[in-house]
């Protein structure tokens, strides 16, 4: 597969960045009762300010690798563009406190994203703080296509795939994944992050930029699947999310809603879905 083999050449690609993203300490380890004085890796994580049209709309403590992606997958997540033809340029800018990701955006896109900020008391990362009201809370993204269906053989057999293509987590075992992968099961982008979120926003950037279609495969995370996870996987029109850990309750209403299979605990070749079965076989 095409795709798959790009995706690959990526990883070689990047391996400088993910040495960049992460730095080496001098720890104390005690194992068995013996101490010993070594270097350990850990990940690195900054200020990553989304600046709109000029205006800092977001600030987020995120791995500061695939930072183009991340920007581009925010502003399709969060509704604050509806298409990459939206998004007219893109810079980062690495500054002494954290980096800022300079973004231009459709003048009517930018006019509504400062009329929400006019709405709302604040803004953070964390996606829900900073709402004045219930109607900023939960967003409702249209139902997700038909999808791919899969087999229960495949998703297991796409986890097992997942650690050779997380060489930071490998590094500094600190970090989420979030990937993409075809309907035969075969692993084609993944990206990495010290926020479930934002590895997320990074793969949906990815997969923008891309020229495959996202609703033809699903995705998969290391981490629970909280409701803002199932929202930026179905605004994406992706129609399929296994997480290793648990959802929450607002996340399975949300995929119930969208018509999204929500499944939690893929791990030791099991799973539980939670909403929407009829895409998983046996």
């Amino acid at each position: 597969m095409e795709a798959a083999t790009q995706a690959v050449v990526a990883v070689d690609e990047t391996s400088e960045a993910v040495v960049a993203a992460q730095r080496t300490v001098a720890v104390t380890r005690w194992k068995n009762g013996q101490i010993s004085h070594v270097h350990d890796h850990v990940a690195d994580e900054l200020p990553i300010a989304m600046v709109y049209n000029g205006i800092s709309h977001a600030v987020m403590l995120a791995t500061p690798l695939s930072l183009e992606q991340f920007g581009l997958g925010f502003s399709l997540t969060e509704g604050i563009i509806a298409d990459r033809s939206e998004l007219y340029d893109l810079e980062v800018i690495p500054l002494d406190n954290g980096i800022e990701v300079q973004m231009t955006i459709a003048q009517e896109r930018f006019a509504a994203l400062k009329e929400k900020r006019r709405s709302m008391a604040g803004r953070t990362g964390c996606g829900l703080c900073g709402a004045e009201n219930l109607q900023h809370v939960v967003r409702h993204p249209a139902p997700v296509g038909a999808g791919c269906a899969i087999a229960s053989q495949t998703l297991h057999a796409a986890f097992r795939q997942l650690t050779e293509h997380q060489p930071l987590q490998a590094m500094t075992g600190a970090v989420h994944a979030a990937a993409w992968v075809a309907e035969n099961g075969e692993v084609v982008y993944v990206q990495e992050d010290v926020g479930r979120h934002n590895a997320l926003d990074k793969l949906i950037g990815t997969l923008a930029g891309s020229c495959v279609e996202a609703g033809s495969g699903f995705v998969i995370v290391t981490s629970r699947a909280s409701y803002e996870m199932v929202q930026k996987t179905a605004s994406f029109g992706i129609s399929l999310l296994a997480a290793i850990s648990a959802p929450t309750g607002l996340a399975i209403d949300l995929a119930t809603e969208t018509g999204l299979t929500l499944i939690g605990f893929t791990r030791h070749d099991s799973h539980v879905i939670y909403a929407n079965p009829h895409r998983i076989h046996q």
